[in-house]
């Protein structure tokens, strides 16, 4: 089927299924993230150094908000899992945006730690150890506003914890 797109609310009695050969992403090197090829789709972190550089957000309302291509991508979410275990894995913005919200970090022995972003962070780095990011580890951002992404997410971590949010 090819791509459609709607302009209202969807009504699915049964669901939506996001499966399929193309249902996931493999992000195998550095990345300029987009809507059109990522927002929506698990993206499987198989780089262990990666930077994976959000989309700058646009809050631009357009003449015709029916428009498909209107450029504004309020509402636009990205899931980045981990598929090979960080040593400096970055989920970036492009510097402007800022992160809001937490992510926690647990290690196996039933210990964690939640850790808020501060007003400046525009980084969240993955280690593979104290700042997360052990395979399984799970972050999602969200447009929501302007300059403001919403973070949410559970990191596999180990030793003694620290933050994962920075500034660039």
């Amino acid at each position: 089927m090819a791509q459609t797109t709607f302009a209202g609310p969807i009504r699915s009695l049964a669901g939506l299924i996001n499966a399929g050969f193309n249902g996931a992403v493999s992000l195998t090197a550095d990345t300029s993230i987009t809507v059109a090829a990522h927002a929506g789709r698990p993206l499987l972190c198989n780089d262990a150094d990666g930077k994976f550089t959000l989309p700058s957000i646009v809050t631009t309302e357009p003449t015709d908000k029916g428009d498909p291509n209107q450029l504004a991508n309020l509402g636009a979410s990205f899931t980045f899992i981990v598929e090979t275990a960080a040593t400096d894995m970055d989920i970036l913005t492009d510097g402007t945006d800022k992160f809001v919200g937490g992510v926690y970090i647990g290690v196996n022995d039933a210990t964690g730690k939640t850790f808020i972003s501060g007003a400046s962070n525009d980084v969240i780095t993955l280690n593979g150890s104290t700042k997360g990011g052990i395979a399984g580890s799970i972050i999602r951002v969200t447009a929501i506003a302007s300059a403001k992404y919403a973070v949410e997410g559970i990191a596999l971590g180990s030793g003694t914890l620290v933050t994962p949010f920075a500034d660039s």
